[in-house]
């Protein structure tokens, strides 16, 4: 059964963990078009296969990560610009012995929209030292708690940057593929992303077979079903700790059993637990 996997104001986190050396600070800048900045450090931590529903752009600033997207094995040395396409499963692991540095902004919608998905997947390590120096500013700019206008401009000259590199082709009608009952699949587990969706129930609603509903999404989406739901939870899950929401709390309101289902599926992804993730902001 997929239920078994079961956001303006600034908030900044620094989580270290002095067992494995890893550092990771979040924090949601109210900055239009930003949904989060995350930086990390991690010596050991793999990412499972996960989606976001937001636009990652990454910068390594020390070490490589190794990721897969859409079933390609990419890499991120330090001197590119990495955008991965939001609902499009990636993982990731460090390239090297000493691990890795990295600093993430996740972008909305509104700075680069769909038209752009299919053209992030096919090349999405950009090397640009204009581009890699931007987004380097914007961090600055973001993590000194900057003059919002400054961080807003320098945002856009960066979307103007991507898309430059980009190019979509004109959409010709929807720019979203038809995929057929994995997609009417996706459009349930979003429906019902925190109340939960039994297989037999969302077989019996498009019409399919249990295992051929659960193949057909595999097989579209690169992501199992009860994968896509989990990374789903926590997209949510920590969007509602940088609201303030104590991590007790999270976990039912994000669509899981309880904090120990959350925490464990939370450090498999994040690479942190939701209560070290909090804890800065004294809610946890």
């Amino acid at each position: 059964m997929l239920r078994d996997c079961r956001v303006r104001a600034t908030c900044v986190l620094y989580v270290p963990c002095v067992t494995t050396g890893q550092k990771v600070r979040a924090w949601r800048p109210p900055v239009a078009g930003v949904v989060e900045v995350f930086h990390a450090r991690f010596t050991q931590h793999a990412y499972p296969m996960h989606v976001h529903d937001a636009w990652t752009l990454l910068i390594v600033d020390d070490g490589a990560v190794r990721y897969d997207l859409d079933r390609h094995r990419r890499g991120t040395p330090d001197d590119t610009v990495s955008l991965l396409p939001p609902q499009v499963p990636h993982n990731g692991s460090p390239a090297t012995e000493q691990g890795f540095r990295k600093r993430v902004v996740y972008l909305d919608m509104t700075q680069l929209d769909e038209r752009f998905i299919g053209p992030a997947v096919d090349s999405p390590d950009i090397v640009d030292p204009l581009l890699r120096r931007r987004v380097g500013q914007l961090h600055t700019v973001l993590a000194d708690r900057g003059d919002e206008f400054e961080a807003e401009s320098r945002l856009a000259l960066i979307a103007e940057r991507l898309r430059g590199h980009l190019r979509p082709e004109p959409a010709f009608g929807s720019a979203v593929p038809d995929h057929g009952i994995a997609g009417s699949l996706r459009d349930l587990l979003d429906e019902r992303l925190v109340r939960g969706l039994a297989l037999d129930e969302a077989a019996a609603l498009v019409h399919a077979h249990p295992a051929h509903l659960v193949r057909a999404f595999s097989g579209a989406f690169g992501i199992a079903p009860h994968q896509y739901v989990v990374s789903r939870r926590i997209d949510l899950a920590r969007r509602l700790l940088l609201d303030g929401q104590p991590a007790r709390e999270v976990a039912i309101a994000a669509g899981f059993y309880d904090q120990s289902h959350l925490t464990r599926h939370f450090k498999r992804v994040v690479g942190t637990t939701p209560g070290r993730y909090a804890r800065a902001t004294g809610t946890a």
